[in-house]
């Protein structure tokens, strides 16, 4: 059996969730509390292995209850259940260590699956919130992979750089040498100089980073 407490303050709210939780043969709602203070209390007096956690609450809110529960020597697991959906919380929430974090209108039969997977040791995070999550860790790798290229590009000369734009548009050393009045072999020498500056092994790992330091746009100059 599952040991799941379920916490909110609003008592309607937890008697549904009580009743739906305790329908499930695998499942044991063992406690209930309206507050995160008592929530803290009821894990560390009884064994449990999931808490249901609202965030809003008075008397302690989920957030700090959940850090404080996941701090314990055993902790159960904690899933978040909310209506205020939005990306501070759900940072906050895993941050102070919920496994999920899920809105209240979540279809019942995903409820418990998550519980199921929480207990498992599992993660749930529903899927509005998941793709606001993963918009924004691909939008800070962008701005990481952005500061490493123009941390990288600043290292190089002018001629570097306008050959490394050059390099970035596809041209050859001939095609170099004729736009800056250079010969080839000279052209040469400054891919090998920009691609060695950069710590890079090819011409497109180099345009990457022209792109990434803004001297230019895939495909373009």
């Amino acid at each position: 059996m599952i040991r799941v407490a379920v916490v909110d303050d609003q008592a309607l709210v937890r008697a549904g969730f009580v009743a739906l939780l305790d329908a499930d043969d695998d499942i044991e709602v063992v406690a209930e509390a309206g507050d995160g203070r008592t929530a803290v209390e009821l894990a560390m007096s009884h064994r449990l292995d999931v808490v249901l956690m609202d965030i809003r609450m008075p008397g302690g809110d989920g957030i700090a209850a959940t850090r404080m529960i996941r701090a314990l020597s055993h902790p159960p697991e904690v899933l978040i259940l909310t209506t205020f959906d939005t990306d501070e919380n759900a940072f906050d929430a895993l941050e102070a260590g919920a496994a999920g974090f899920l809105v209240k209108d979540t279809p019942p039969v995903q409820l418990l699956a998550a519980v199921r997977a929480a207990a498992s040791g599992g993660a749930v995070i529903s899927p509005t919130t998941t793709r606001r999550l993963v918009d924004h860790l691909v939008a800070a790798r962008m701005d990481r992979g952005r500061e490493a290229g123009t941390a990288a590009v600043q290292t190089l000369t002018g001629r570097e750089r306008e050959v490394l734009v050059l390099v970035a548009q596809g041209c050859s050393n001939r095609e170099i040498s004729g736009r800056l009045g250079i010969s080839e072999l000279t052209a040469k020498t400054h891919v090998s100089r920009v691609l060695t500056k950069l710590g890079v092994d090819s011409r497109v790992q180099a345009a990457a980073l022209a792109y990434q330091a803004g001297l230019t746009r895939p495909g373009g100059n």
